[in-house]
């Protein structure tokens, strides 16, 4: 069983929109580094951090923590 209570979340706003995903990779499923203006590899690079969110004027990128029940 898994009891984890902390699952990664990366926050995406874009044209005033706001978009959540489980992973960088995901992203990029939705949206193109043109619309973005970043490409994945560049932001792994950037090191995304809770604390050190990605902003251009495309959009911001924040990384937060999403809190769950622990499982039984």
């Amino acid at each position: 069983m898994d009891n984890k209570q902390e699952r990664t979340v990366v926050h995406v706003e874009y044209n005033g929109q706001h978009y959540y995903f489980g992973s960088l990779s995901a992203i990029y499923t939705k949206f193109s580094p043109k619309d973005l203006g970043i490409a994945l590899g560049t932001l792994r690079n950037y090191g995304l951090k809770e604390e050190k969110p990605y902003q251009n004027s495309l959009c911001t990128i924040r990384k937060g923590f999403l809190i769950t029940m622990p499982r039984k």
